[in-house]
């Protein structure tokens, strides 16, 4: 890629920040003037505030919900202190005899100590009153912001009403892309982003999304460190919601952090002169916010039990087991989500896949556990039956002492048994339980398939889909981990993370610094084995791994039809849909579905569908743009993921979906002069038949979704074979990486001599004499689309450094010999391609970065 030697500085339209004092600053112009809702300062919180009060079905919801989050802390707190200083045990035992006047028996209000008792045994311990103090602290620093967000919200609902046309009411019946388009039609007659006469549905999945894709990113390139070697227990995740909260804290908005707003990267971190200094920085600053947490731990430590204790008593108790449920982890939430998609869209196909992936999980129960669960949960059963016999006979049973403790415990063990128990109707299939979750979740790595019948793949997913009880453990375990992985793990990559923060930062015109990774450019961060072979110019340290930036790409493209992406993205998207939809007209001709054999892959699309479609009985109304999407859809889903729709097993609705069709045909009517896609509409002639539309137009993009995903993974499936595969499980940690040195240091006699920051975020360059040009892999389907265009964007650069072909003084191409964040490279080997190292700049703090522009 060419040099582009010029200082940094702001593009003339280029997003400029709010005036001091009024980032928060929410403007609404009074009645009777132009515009009501004009020149909106913080527009990231503003989306998120939209997008929050959507989510959380209006303002009342909302209100009633934090109202009672403020009960429940103060509930919380009372209440433990109550049972520890105001109860006598001993009473409510009948360790001690109260002497009464009338009645023999003991009540409730004689087990409770007098109100001077109780005030002095809080005033003697001085633990209670610590906490308490923190505790007050903590509620009117909640109780602060919940007016202040009383306010905010307030005014969001204004927006909604006058702004929007949508009343609180309808919200919990209106599709968030319904909302999304409203938006962008406001922002052409109120200019609500003064900076842009138009905003994208991109625009605002990066202003509500911008620092979460961030954590995506660094989750996808193994930047932060949750994955560790344990002596026992071997290959571990740890990744709780208190060792997020720190990783927020640290670079997004914490005191000292890397941003110094919502929208504006720090322009110190913008340049790599003082990139020593800065991780220096970053390392003290991680150093102390470790310290606190680990001063801090005894009072979350308490809390965390205590709210454990309340939230999971009352539900174990009623379903002991719900312990042995499952759940998606918060790293594998993170590993699974794409760029730019919103937490309902990431819980939904969470949800579609959580039967599944269920199922899986069941399939590797011990045959050993089983017998010893089956003849444990005999023995207990009949003491149970016994016991339930007796007080049936007699109640007075019940008053001998545990007894009633015994019937629990019992009720308790049989249950926990019964889940150790396989359904005796259940077939082994890993595979095509691995296909169906596949086709949901949209990422996999690559030695699973072929495997899903080994207990290594069955430890590895269940690092993204964990028992409930693990979960709870993890959250009670953070207060002691967090601030050890802070100290001893995180600040150790604080050069990492500097240089990983300034070369993977874009300018966007509107939008402020986002990560480049969002921008789901093919050319910048495309991965030859995804289908980019030839579009892409990424090194493999600036590739996404496992496919993130192509399957985020398609997601977006199917999850916002409107959305109008580059040329070349246009022209990559187009070219895999067509390749789809020719796949899947072939797919009737070729071998029964069901033959899953890789040796006669006659069509990959008829390996990949099942079963007929589930909306194919659905006839879309008149607007042609839908109905061209439709058609092609259909076609390529004529016998599509029928064991993947919940449509299909939950709702025969053949009634139900003419009143779909007629909902549809309403909608699209309406829409059609306005040039609204039929799939951004919920709202029908009323709100059942919204909501119905809604769904079917949604699992029709599920379902798309999930043909080009498994579509894309056959292909790189057969692109990759006999190749290495770079993926999360197989990658090396970046801190085991070589040192960073920069190509121009190398060539002197005494590099190797020489002492060099360790950086591992800069790849380690060898020239390679015998090195030529390659194709990444072997592809037994031809290339998608032609070479990019090079013309490029002028509305966002990039904040690293120089990224240029490289070639050693023998004109050969130069390649990475390890690369960073855990790469792959091969010994031995030829470069598959040109890798482009990024050369380390000097570390005089007055040199301007170099620049070059990205689409």
């Amino acid at each position: 890629m060419a040099h582009f030697e010029t200082e940094y500085q702001r593009l003339e339209a280029s997003y400029g920040d709010s005036p001091p004092g009024e980032e928060n600053l929410l403007m609404h112009v009074p009645e009777g003037s132009k515009s009501h809702w004009h020149h909106i300062e913080n527009l990231d919180l503003f989306f998120q505030r939209v997008y929050n009060l959507h989510q959380k079905n209006g303002f009342t919801c909302m209100l009633m919900g934090e109202i009672f989050e403020l009960v429940q802390l103060l509930f919380v707190v009372g209440f433990t202190v109550f049972l520890a200083n105001c109860v006598d045990y001993d009473v409510l035992f009948a360790n001690k005899f109260v002497n009464h006047t009338d009645s023999s028996k003991v009540t409730l209000p004689d087990a409770i100590l007098p109100m001077d008792v109780c005030s002095a045994h809080i005033r003697d311990n001085a633990f209670v009153i610590f906490v308490l103090i923190i505790s007050g602290v903590f509620w009117l620093h909640r109780l602060i912001k919940f007016l202040y967000n009383v306010c905010c919200y307030w005014e969001i609902r204004s927006f909604y009403i006058k702004g929007l046309k949508m009343t609180m009411s309808e919200l919990p019946y209106v599709t968030w892309q319904e909302v999304q388009a409203r938006i962008i039609e406001i922002q052409k007659e109120h200019q609500i982003c003064i900076h842009k006469k138009e905003l994208s549905e991109l625009d605002i999945y990066h202003r509500i999304l911008r620092f979460k894709n961030y954590m995506v990113a660094m989750v996808n390139k193994s930047l932060l460190p949750v994955r560790f070697r344990l002596p026992v227990l071997g290959d571990s995740v740890f990744y709780t919601r208190g060792l997020k909260y720190n990783f927020e804290l640290i670079f997004f908005w914490g005191p000292g952090s890397l941003f110094e707003n919502e929208w504006s990267l720090k322009p110190e971190y913008k340049r790599g002169g003082n990139r020593l200094e800065l991780a220096d920085r970053l390392a003290s600053r991680i150093l102390w916010i470790g310290i606190a947490n680990l001063l801090l731990c005894p009072v979350i430590l308490v809390w965390q039990i205590l709210y454990a204790f309340f939230s999971y008593t009352e539900v174990i108790k009623r379903e002991p087991g719900s312990l042995g449920a499952r759940c998606w982890s918060l790293y594998g939430r993170c590993y699974l989500r794409h760029f730019n998609e919103l937490d309902h869209e990431l819980m939904s196909r969470l949800s579609k896949g959580y039967k599944a992936s269920s199922k899986y999980m069941n399939c590797f129960l011990s045959p050993l556990l089983t017998v010893v669960a089956k003849n444990v949960a005999f023995f207990a059963g009949s003491l149970l039956a016994v016991l339930i016999a007796l007080t049936i006979y007699d109640e007075d049973v019940l008053a001998v002492e545990h007894v009633l403790s015994s019937i629990t415990l019992l009720g308790v063990c049989i249950t926990i048994c019964r889940s150790f128990i396989p359904d005796k109707h259940m077939v082994f299939c890993p595979e095509q339980l691995l296909r169906v979750i596949l086709a949901h979740i949209h990422y996999m790595p690559d030695h699973w398939q072929g495997n899903a019948h080994r207990y290594e793949t069955r430890d590895q997913f269940s690092q993204l889909f964990q028992y409930k009880a693990v979960f709870i453990l993890e959250e009670l375990l953070s207060p002691v981990v967090t601030p050890i992985i802070l100290i001893f793990c995180l600040r150790r990559k604080s050069l990492e993370i500097i240089d990983f923060f300034r070369n993977f930062t874009v300018e966007v015109v509107g939008v402020g610094d986002t990560c480049s990774f969002a921008q789901m450019d093919i050319r910048q961060h495309g991965h030859p084995a995804w289908m980019s072979e030839g579009k892409t110019e990424a090194s493999i340290y600036q590739q996404a791994e496992d496919g993130k930036t192509e399957l985020s790409l398609m997601h977006f493209a199917i999850t916002n039809p409107h959305w109008q992406p580059p040329r070349e993205t246009t022209h990559f998207i187009s070219q895999l849909k067509e390749r789809v939809h020719k796949e899947a007209a072939g797919a009737s001709s070729d071998t029964h579905p069901l033959s899953l054999s890789e040796s006669e892959p006659r069509s990959l699309v008829a390996n990949i569908l099942a079963g007929p479609s589930t909306l194919a009985s659905v006839h879309f109304g008149c607007d042609s743009s839908l109905t061209n999407n439709a058609a092609t859809g259909l076609t390529s889903g004529e016998t599509a993921l029928r064991s993947l729709s919940p449509i299909s097993s939950s709702l025969h609705l053949r009634g139900s979906l003419s009143a779909a069709h007629r909902a549809s045909g309403f909608t699209s009517r309406t829409m059609t002069g306005s040039g609204t896609d039929a799939r951004t509409v919920s709202s029908g002639s009323s709100a059942w038949e919204g909501q119905l539309t809604s769904l079917v137009l949604s699992e029709y993009a599920s379902t798309e979704m999930s043909i080009h995903a498994l579509y894309m993974h056959e292909i790189h499936k057969q692109q990759s074979r006999g190749d290495v595969s770079r993926h999360t499980w197989h990658r090396q940690e970046s801190d085991e990486s070589s040192d960073s040195i920069p190509d121009e240091v190398r060539s002197e006699p005494n590099a190797h001599s020489r002492n060099f920051p360790r950086s591992h975020t800069f790849p380690t360059t060898l020239t390679s004499p015998g090195a030529s040009p390659a194709s990444a892999s072997a592809t037994s389907a031809t290339t998608v689309g032609q070479d990019v265009a090079k013309a490029q964007s002028s509305t966002q650069r990039c904040h690293s450094g120089p990224a240029a072909d490289h070639l050693g003084a023998s004109g050969k191409a130069v390649r990475t010999a390890r690369m960073p964040m855990g790469g792959w490279a091969e010994g031995g080997k030829a470069s598959s391609r040109h890798h482009e190292p990024l050369q380390e700049e000097t570390s005089e703090d007055e040199l301007p970065p170099h620049i070059h522009k990205v689409t």
